[in-house]
């Protein structure tokens, strides 16, 4: 992310023998209709002697004359990421800086503890996440009948799903949209501060409630804290991650927002022969929150946020602490700021109304939006909350026991956890767009063959088993997919300009709908039964499936600033590119197993010779180090 972009053995396969080259120095993309669908570094053309003039004048207004010399040097490896053993004259590297700078392709986990710990805390707030999901999952068997709304009227049913839903009402009408001011005003670190405070106070109280309003009130204090921090935490994951492996690390969402499900689920079995067992399923989420409270502030501030506020001294002192080396950070914090530099004169300063209405006008904005919204909904539409939210009362209504509920819903959430391992190899490698079109069509079978199984004799062994594996099968393809892609993804591609409230609009989606399912779940389980209701999701799947085909560009490995070009290219181009070039490519590579089909690349690269030049550093690469690209 901060870093710039360097392909690795399994890019370069889709990498042009021919790309475009000699650019003219005044010659821009224009970030709103890309039509070459050409990605092209700012600073490349610009003569050597008036690049070293502006890195002085940059470093005179930023407040980093102290680092001038190490600007100089990250201005030319940023300006040539792949030629700096080239670099001569006083710029030239030293073997440090040189080492720092290969061991990112060769060793990309080799990274500073600062970083790490940051990743670990935003994996803290993710868990919270999960286990305030979680909580009435097994708390819905009881709570209705205390408060009394346990009836089959509709009213009963609907108070159920409107308790159940709280959290997700608090996060799409109050807690998203707070995101973009409270960033504004006290930063990210701030911002996860403050929510965590809304995930440890009302979740404690909600385990002393008497009335179904009282906790109705408390689920949705909960909630405003969950829309702050699923808005801001995936951001700071992102701000802060290198990009060969940003979405490894801001998958992290994900992979312990399910590990907070898997938690959820454990104590929620445990307590089940509790006195107070339901008041203790609700209240335990407060458990994370409290390490996230006294964390977070051992974490460094965003450097972008830090730039977009104009505090670049404060920015680098934040980078040094997220890099290996300075040269690093003189590299990206002048990177970064070529690319704001453009971004910014296609998007001047507004207010916060303004930048809400552009999510929908500006076009390159626009089209990031229509993706991150196609993402966020289709996990919605998958189904997956409908076994989180009610997966005990599914259970139960295909037959099964309370307590064999339980028990397979710790199933569905242990292997939900597990299987969100993959995707920190598969996400920067196998792609965020690839995994998506490769596992909803598994979704979609398992989902459907889940609910035929109801369809076996009631009380059978048989029944019990497959509706089981189906639901656990369709937890392996999930958490892989569609469960740790929608918040890595709509993290990164907003611009800087646009970020925080595009992910609070994304957020808004995703759990606004989330909302509505949770409200008529219930209800359509009475009407529709468990086929019913699973077979209706399972052609949901069908549907969101093709809208990630003709919606949804790739963003592994692109730098954040790289993405502006990619969102610049029209949707109805990139439409047009899969069903002209790649859905015949993959017909005769996957069905007439053509190993000689070609598939021709959408973007194109301006740096051909450093493209040729990695190439060849690529192939000599010792065998032993290779395998870690």
């Amino acid at each position: 992310m901060a870093e710039i972009h360097h392909a690795d053995s399994q890019e370069l396969k889709g990498i042009p023998e021919k790309l475009e080259t000699g650019l003219d120095v005044t010659e821009h993309v224009d970030l709103n209709a890309n039509l070459e669908a050409r990605i092209k570094n700012p600073l490349k053309g610009i003569p050597r002697e008036q690049l070293m003039r502006e890195v002085q004048n940059f470093a005179e207004k930023k407040g980093l004359t102290e680092h001038i010399a190490l600007l100089r040097k990250g201005a030319l490896v940023a300006q040539n990421p792949n030629d700096y053993e080239d670099i001569d004259g006083e710029e030239a590297l030293d073997e440090a800086e040189k080492t720092a700078l290969r061991d990112e392709i060769i060793h990309r986990w080799r990274m500073p503890w600062r970083l790490f710990l940051t990743i670990a805390t935003c994996s803290i707030g993710a868990a919270v996440q999960g286990w305030d999901q979680t909580g009435s999952n097994g708390a819905t068997i009881f709570f209705p009948e205390f408060y009394g709304i346990g009836g089959d009227s509709t009213r009963d049913t609907i108070l159920v799903g409107l308790v159940n839903s709280g959290p997700y009402i608090g996060c799409a009408v109050i807690g998203c949209w707070l995101s973009d001011p409270l960033n504004n005003w006290i930063g990210r670190r701030g911002v996860i501060f403050v929510s965590a405070h809304f995930c440890l106070w009302p979740v404690i109280g909600s385990a002393f409630c008497n009335t179904w309003g009282q906790q109705l009130a408390c689920r949705l204090l909960m909630g405003i804290g969950m829309g702050v921090k699923a808005s801001t935490v995936p951001i700071y994951a992102a701000e802060n991650a290198p990009a060969s492996v940003r979405g490894a690390l801001v998958m992290s969402w994900q992979m312990w927002t399910a590990f907070g499900i898997f938690l959820g689920t454990a104590v929620n079995l445990g307590v089940f022969d509790h006195e107070h067992n339901w008041r203790l399923m609700l209240g335990a989420p407060f458990i994370p929150a409290v390490p996230l409270l006294c964390l977070i502030y051992l974490c460094p501030e965003s450097p972008r946020w830090l730039m977009k506020k104009n505090r670049y001294a404060e920015a680098w002192k934040s980078l040094v602490l997220l890099r290996n080396n300075p040269i690093q950070v003189a590299r990206d914090i002048y990177y970064i700021h070529a690319q704001l530099s453009i971004e910014m004169e296609l998007m001047s300063k507004n207010n916060y109304l303004t930048r809400f209405t552009q999510l929908f006008t500006i076009p390159r904005v626009r089209r990031a939006n229509i993706a991150a919204f196609v993402v966020m909904i289709a996990q919605q539409m998958c189904g997956i909350n409908i076994i989180a939210f009610y997966s005990s009362t599914v259970f139960v209504d295909a037959g099964y026991s309370q307590f064999q509920a339980m028990l397979c819903s710790f199933g569905f959430g242990l292997v939900n956890w597990l299987f969100a391992f993959p995707a920190f190899w598969t996400i920067d490698t196998f792609g965020r767009r690839s995994l998506l079109l490769f596992t909803f069509p598994q979704m979609m079978w398992t989902l459907l063959a889940a609910g035929l199984c109801t369809l076996l004799p009631e009380g059978s062994t048989s029944r019990t088993a497959l509706v089981a594996l189906f639901v656990f099968l369709f937890a392996a393809f999930y958490s892989p997919g569609e469960g740790p892609v929608p918040f890595t993804y709509s993290a990164e591609v907003y611009p800087l300009s646009h970020r925080e409230v595009g992910m609070g609009f994304a957020v808004a989606t995703c759990l606004g709908w989330a909302a509505v399912l949770s409200i008529t779940f219930p209800f359509i389980l009475h009407r529709l039964g468990t086929l019913g209701a699973f077979c209706l999701y399972a052609g949901f799947n069908g549907v969101a499936f093709f809208m990630i085909f003709f919606l949804v560009p790739e963003t592994k490995q692109r730098t954040l600033e790289e993405l502006d070009y990619v969102f610049a290219v029209p949707n109805r181009k990139f439409a047009s590119y899969q069903v002209t070039k790649a859905l015949p490519w993959w017909f005769k590579r996957w069905v007439l197993f053509n190993k000689n089909a070609v598939l021709e690349p959408l973007y194109q690269n301006d740096d051909a010779d450093a493209v040729d030049r990695l190439r060849r550093q690529n192939s000599t690469v010792e065998p032993e180090k290779k395998a870690s690209l």
